[in-house]
């Protein structure tokens, strides 16, 4: 895949996404958005690809936020359709289909903070940084920042950052449960290679059933949570790769995934 503001490349089973305008510490204009969206369906096609990686090109910045040129240019009516388009692109994220890990290797601000939510998994940089500022400029986040978060930290947590707008370190991320793990700088994409390496070695059809178990379930009420978990477990249950899996752990061996 070739891009203008992206770079994308594919180590072992898992593709690297790297948001590539480091001049402007890889803010998100309609370009970047666009190409986001069609190597996202790339990946999504993609049977080799396992898990995806996202990350910011630079030592800088992950995601800086959208690009302010684009959002002062834009009329009330406008920045409704362009809410709703970035809204669609940051929900693919999510519902991939595919486990997604947030590489955060700088700021990750505003519709970069929004666009790291989305990811399952994140992973940051000891040096990163996060916030949701748009109260500064008169706005509020529109890409999903004041839903996803509020869900991943809590209410009281998340209405003092998106009220106040103030950024956090990376230590403060990992205590409120933003991000799952810390790096250093210089062992940033290790860790996340080496995670998503473990991800991509599990059945497939089982990594994608949990994904639409856990996204699915956490926004319907329990018994219709549970009802989905037992249906998915019965669709787990009549593949090749479940019996192999048993067969194998009753062998003592390791299984041999074939995605069916």
């Amino acid at each position: 895949m070739s891009y203008e503001n992206l770079l994308f490349e594919v180590k072992e089973k898992v593709g690297w996404l790297t948001i590539n305008r480091p001049a402007k510490l890889n803010a998100l204009n309609r370009q970047t958005l666009k190409e986001i969206s069609d190597a996202l369906e790339a990946v999504k096609r993609d049977e080799n690809i396992r898990v995806l990686a996202i990350t910011g090109a630079g030592e800088k910045a992950f995601i800086a936020g959208a690009d302010i040129e684009d959002l002062a240019a834009l009329s009330p009516s406008e920045a409704y359709l362009y809410t709703r388009w970035g809204q669609e692109i940051v929900s693919s994220i999510e519902n991939l289909g595919k486990p997604v890990i947030a590489a955060v290797n700088g700021y990750a601000l505003g519709g970069g903070c929004e666009l790291a939510l989305a990811c399952h998994i994140r992973v940051a940089s000891k040096t990163a940084r996060f916030g949701q500022p748009e109260i500064n400029l008169g706005i509020l986040p529109g890409w999903g920042g004041t839903q996803r978060l509020s869900r991943l930290v809590g209410k009281n947590i998340a209405l003092e950052y998106l009220l106040t707008g103030k950024m956090i370190d990376a230590e403060e991320a990992y205590r409120i449960g933003l991000v799952n793990n810390l790096a250093e700088p210089s062992d940033l994409q290790n860790t996340v290679q080496t995670l998503a390496n473990l991800i991509a070695s599990k059945a497939p059809i089982s990594v994608r059933c949990i994904l639409d178990s856990v996204n699915y379930g956490l926004n319907a009420p329990l018994h219709e949570a549970l009802a989905l978990e037992a249906s998915l477990f019965t669709v787990t249950r009549s593949t090749e790769d479940s019996q192999e899996g048993l067969t194998a752990f009753l062998q003592k061996r390791s299984p041999a995934w074939k995605g069916k």
